[in-house]
């Protein structure tokens, strides 16, 4: 898979352009696709196998093209979201029908795989240029948050009590969605506090990212609120909560149940790659940047999308991320899934 193979990862874009300017169900064409059609064709073509050599990783890494995909996506996702507001300036929530909802759910998915997912890959790099582009991400989604916490807080303690994004086992996504929203913001701040005491700064000292966060955060509502008024905000805060959720899916689903063992010193197990579900379905890994291969990620999280290898010894999802994120849904059938195969690994 080449560069240009990631660009694939524009296709929800022209959905929702084609979604935001149709009525009807054509106002849902990106809705239905991303989690109808999509989830059916990974279940039928199932896993792809192919493993890439260590000269090629290497390569990849070095392919400034595979980076460029993810800067392009920036401007993308801002355009596409000042047009949403501006579209829904000129239309009250009391005159929204069937159409508006498949256009709000629309841009909802843009911010969740773009707006948050393309900010995480981002936000893992070193350099303070792409960690802007990945907070301007964020903000689409109203989860800058998620920077402080994902890097500081769920690489530490993925898979333990400690995690708010490790969903724990029978616990309903739905249920998920609360704790971890509610936790992550907390334990944001937390993480924020600890950083400033130990360099000896009161907790509300303005270098205090979470604060920052929330002034910016503030800010981009009252500029969204002069520029398109009460109906394009209110839309704009719908897409944003939708992207949150399905961020808050896809956490749901990465570490469902797995569980790192605390050693006989008080501290955990060292973060293997069966401490988190991993997915080999070709359509997911494009439209995400690899992030199905989540396995690799948190055993080595300095590792670029493009580099992220198939863990064979890691639990294996049935089908792709948005086959999953469906399943997730209705939990019974969820359960009865995915808790045989986390008895697999817990043991």
């Amino acid at each position: 898979m080449k560069a240009f193979s990631y660009l694939f990862a524009f296709f929800p874009a022209v959905l929702f352009w084609i979604s935001l300017h149709s009525e009807g169900f054509g106002a849902w064409l990106c809705v239905v696709v991303v989690f109808g059609f999509i989830p059916l064709l990974e279940w039928i073509i199932g896993a792809e196998k192919s493993e890439l050599t260590q000269e090629q990783i290497q390569a990849r890494a070095q392919d400034r093209r595979f980076d460029w995909v993810l800067y392009v996506l920036v401007p993308t996702q801002w355009f596409l979201l000042l047009y949403f507001g501006d579209f829904f300036s000129f239309v009250p929530p009391s005159q929204w029908s069937f159409s508006e909802w498949g256009k709000i759910l629309g841009m909802g998915i843009l911010c969740g795989s773009y707006g948050i997912n393309v900010a995480h890959e981002l936000g893992h790099r070193s350099n303070r240029w792409e960690q802007k582009l990945a907070q301007s991400l964020l903000l689409t989604s109203l989860y800058m948050h998620f920077f402080i916490e994902h890097n500081r807080g769920h690489h530490k303690h993925v898979a333990t009590p400690e995690d708010p994004s490790s969903a724990r086992l029978n616990e309903p996504v739905q249920l998920f969605w609360f704790r971890s929203m509610y936790q992550t913001w907390m334990k944001s701040w937390h993480l924020e506090f600890e950083r400033l005491k130990r360099i000896n700064k009161h907790p509300f000292h303005w270098s205090n990212q979470m604060l920052q966060f929330q002034l910016i955060q503030l800010a981009y509502l009252g500029v969204s609120f002069f520029l398109f008024g009460g109906n394009g905000l209110t839309a704009l805060l719908l897409a944003a909560l939708v992207g949150a959720i399905l961020l808050e899916t896809i956490n749901y689903i990465e570490h469902y149940g797995l569980l790192r063992k605390k050693e006989s010193n008080g501290y955990y197990e060292r973060v293997e790659t069966h401490h988190s579900w991993n997915s080999n379905h070709l359509i997911g890994r494009l439209l995400l940047f690899e992030l199905s291969r989540h396995s690799d990620h948190h055993f080595k999280s300095h590792k670029k999308y493009q580099e992220l290898e198939s863990a064979s010894d890691a639990p294996q999802m049935p089908t792709g991320y948005p086959g999953m994120m469906v399943l997730s849904m209705i939990f019974p059938l969820w359960f009865w899934i995915m808790n045989r195969r986390v008895a697999q690994f817990n043991t």
